[in-house]
Order: C-alpha cells, then structure tokens, then sequence
C-alpha cells in the first residue's frame, strides 16, 4: 500500500510504503500421463526465503513408468551480498530405456554451480558436476556397441551457459529472443574424457493480436578428448520432444539388426511453430498450434560395421495441437505425422 502525504516544501512529497509479505512456501503434488514415460507422479517442495535469509530449498521428485527422478537444490541469490547467485544440486535418477537401446540407466550426482549477470539482458552460468553413470539390464540381444559400454563411469565436468533473453515473458512469451550457447569439458578425473557444445535461439514474433510465430534453431557437437570415443551415454538423441512426429530417440544412428538407437555426436534441429486463438475466451487458456519440426543427428567413434546406418539425413515432421492453460497446470497434445524419414 502506497500513501503519499506532503513534504517538508511544495515540490517535495513523503511516501509511505506498507508491504505484507506472501506466503513463500510451496507444495506442489500432480499426476499425469507423458507418451515417453508413461503415467507419472510428481511431488515438489519449495522454498524462497529460508529461514528469512532469501534464500531458496528445493525438493522434487517424480516417479513414473519409465523413469525416477529425485532432486534436492539449495540457492543463494545474492552470494556475498551481491547480485551473483550461488547454489548446491543432488540428483538421482533411472530411465528405462529398454524400448528405444535395451538398456537401463542410472545417474547419481551434484553440482556446484553460480551465476551472475553480464548486462540486462545476458546472463553467464557457471557449474562443476561430479556424476556416476551407469548402464545397467543390458539385454542379452542388443547390440553390441552398447554391451561392451556396460558398467558404471564417473562423470567430472565443468560446464558454462552464456543466455541472452529480451522475451516479454518468460512462461507465457509474445515477443524477443532467447539465445544461448552451453560449453562443457569432462576429464577433471574420472573416466570420462570429452568436449561439447551447443548453439541456439528461439524467437518470438506476434504476426497479429494472440497471433504468435516462433522460430528455433539448435546445433550441438560432442567429441572425445585423449584419444577416447564419445560412450553411448554422452551422446546426443533426437526424437520425442526435441523432433516431434518421432519417437524418442527415433532419429540418428542405429543398429539395425537390433533396432538400437545408439546416438550421435552430432545434431542441428529446427521449429517453425504458429500459436492461435481457437475462438474461446481469452481467459480459458486455450490455444491453438501448427508447427514443423525438421533435424538431424549423426556421427559414432566406436560403432561401425554391417548393420550401423550412420547418416546425416534431414528429418521432419508437421503437425497440429491444442494446449490449455488448467488449473492443474499446462496440458498439450500434439498430433503429428513425419514427412521426411527413413524409407
């Protein structure tokens, strides 16, 4: 509550301010369905002022068909009394991904991370990440390049995140561009031993009133360092969410006498998306959506040979969907079909 009275003179006035705090607690319990993971269960604790300091705890889990993920992070975001963020993650985490390699895996770690910004606009992350990475429930047919990786590596990396973010929001954006670019180099000890990253932005553009065109562009690369090849777990996937009309891991190189998706080193992605109203009140939340999808993935160290298709061929995929903005949270279902794929 804001009341300006009169000041000591006629051109100056004395404002008083009344603030209330807001509750700075959360829980948060949901359910669902995800098509890559099947029904799911998540539960969230938050929060943001700890014992009044300002600073923020954070506990999360999600149980589902295909995977667990438990995760526990502490901010501080004003480190030494300045506008620079300092925080501690832990994590672990199963996937199932018997349908996609015939393997199980398993991610156990923490990360030490900071951030600080560079202008309004940029921003720079930092992070040291210590994780041990199993693969586990190799299957006794699959393929070869990914039994020879069973077994369990430890992960020491340091990684940075440059982002650049003129959006007129960040949950619901209209307009401007977020950029970012993502570095990372492992081999700080432990097993693993390679250098990667990735460029991208997404724009938004309002062609007309609840009209929104959004354009995006990734790229990533990942190669091994002292002479070691990049493991099935390093490397990137394409399908489900990042090439929709795909299956997860649906794109990229494969052995076909298994149908194991083994990865790739390489990738570039594309998004051409039209938001739009469908005709209901505004205040429903309700939209509607087309979109493309096009990319590729590709690139292998270690997996060649009769059977491996190894090639950078572009992928694509259109289609339509509708979303809604519940009060349980966002809903979206997609439908779409590829037109540029692997015959």
């Amino acid at each position: 509550k804001v009341t300006p009275t009169q000041g000591s003179a006629p051109d100056k006035t004395v404002v008083d301010i009344e603030v209330a705090e807001q509750s700075t607690g959360e829980l948060s319990v949901g359910a669902g369905f995800s098509t890559q993971d099947g029904p799911l269960a998540d539960m969230r604790i938050r929060e943001r002022n700890l014992l009044g300091k300002g600073q923020q705890l954070e506990l999360a889990s999600t149980i589902a068909g295909k995977k667990t993920e438990f995760d526990l992070s502490f901010t501080e975001p004003y480190f030494l009394d300045r506008d620079f963020s300092a925080g501690v993650d832990l994590f672990h985490t199963t996937r199932d991904l018997q349908t996609e390699s015939s393997y199980d895996q398993k991610r156990t770690g923490g990360a030490l991370r900071f951030g600080y910004p560079l202008s309004e606009k940029w921003r720079q992350a930092l992070s040291y990440n210590l994780e041990s990475n199993t693969i586990e429930s190799v299957q006794s047919n699959a393929s070869r390049f990914i039994r020879d990786q069973e077994g369990d590596r430890i992960t020491s990396s340091v990684a940075q995140r440059l982002t650049y973010d003129s959006r007129d929001s960040t949950l619901f954006p209209t307009s401007g561009l977020i950029g970012w670019l993502d570095a990372e180099v492992a081999g700080l000890g432990g097993d693993a031993h390679y250098i990667s990253g990735k460029l991208g932005a997404s724009y938004y553009y309002p062609v007309a009133d609840n009209w929104i065109l959004n354009f995006l562009g990734e790229g990533g690369a990942i190669a091994g360092l002292n002479g070691e090849g990049v493991k099935i777990n390093e490397r990137y996937f394409l399908g489900g969410n990042t090439l929709r009309g795909f299956k997860r891991a649906g794109a990229g190189p494969r052995d076909t006498v298994t149908d194991d998706s083994l990865g790739g080193n390489q990738f570039y992605r594309g998004t051409a998306e039209l938001t739009f109203p469908v005709g209901l009140p505004e205040e429903m939340g309700i939209k509607g959506h087309t979109f493309t999808d096009v990319g590729s993935l590709w690139g292998l160290d270690d997996a060649s040979g009769a059977g491996v298709v190894n090639e950078n061929s572009l992928r694509g995929a259109a289609g339509i969907g509708i979303s809604w903005r519940s009060p349980l949270g966002p809903i979206r279902v997609d439908l779409s079909k590829p037109y540029l794929e692997k015959e």
